[in-house]
């Protein structure tokens, strides 16, 4: 992930926190995963160790902000090594937050189970828009490991089928509550997972933007689709 430096101990410092980072990102897309499975057929066990999970990877944004710090305060990194640094630490920010994401998908499962309306919705959006965010954060996550420019454009502007699938939901769903009232409870809960995902996209998303600014050195946050892809392939 990181060039060689002339302290071997340096380059062993930076390699231990980004396979901390790409630990803490498996736990939270198997998080994911299971959310989406438990989805199919209310399977509390799963919601249960979704939510144990959490606190799991609230232990390691800790750990790893924590070594971060170290290493700033030891080793006093600039340019690309400082930015890698700063990369890591707001990755870590975004996959915690992608796992209460997680958690907030759980407990609506928890909630909606025992409802008589809960298989009454058809939710073929939510589980292609969950598929789609889980290969999305699996390619974030990817890209970062190996400093990929190419890759993280190309996902950051898959994020938009997400998207598309949320609003192709919400406007089903309105349909849905008007035609039966009774069904609106289990709606929202519905539209709260459906939120939940597309929110995992966005956090995949801004993963990608930190693999092009520790490359180029450029905050492509707030660019244009166009202008970041021309900054990342440029």
């Amino acid at each position: 992930m990181a060039d060689k430096h002339l302290s071997s101990q340096f380059d062993a410092d930076l390699n231990l926190v980004s396979t901390k980072l790409l630990a803490m990102g498996g736990l939270v897309e198997s998080q994911i995963e299971s959310a989406m499975r438990a989805l199919e057929d209310f399977d509390l066990d799963i919601v249960a160790q979704v939510i144990e999970d959490e606190r799991k990877l609230n232990v390691m944004e800790v750990q790893i902000d924590q070594d971060i710090s170290n290493i700033i305060a030891r080793r006093q990194p600039a340019a690309r090594d400082l930015r890698l640094l700063m990369a890591i630490s707001k990755t870590t920010t975004n996959l915690e937050r992608a796992g209460d994401e997680a958690r907030k998908i759980a407990k609506r499962i928890r909630r909606i189970s025992p409802e008589a309306d809960a298989h009454s919705i058809n939710i073929t959006e939510i589980k292609l828009s969950g598929d789609m965010a889980i290969s999305l954060l699996h390619r974030a996550l990817d890209a970062f490991a190996r400093l990929d420019t190419i890759a993280a454009a190309h996902l950051i502007r898959d994020d938009e089928a997400i998207d598309e699938e949320f609003r192709a939901f919400v406007r089903k769903l309105v349909s849905y509550m008007m035609e039966d009232p009774r069904k609106i409870a289990v709606g929202l809960d519905y539209l709260s997972i459906a939120k939940a995902i597309e929110r995992i996209g966005d956090h995949a998303t801004n993963i990608a933007e930190f693999v092009i600014y520790v490359v180029k050195g450029t905050d492509v946050r707030h660019l244009s689709r166009e202008q970041l892809e021309r900054e990342a392939l440029g």
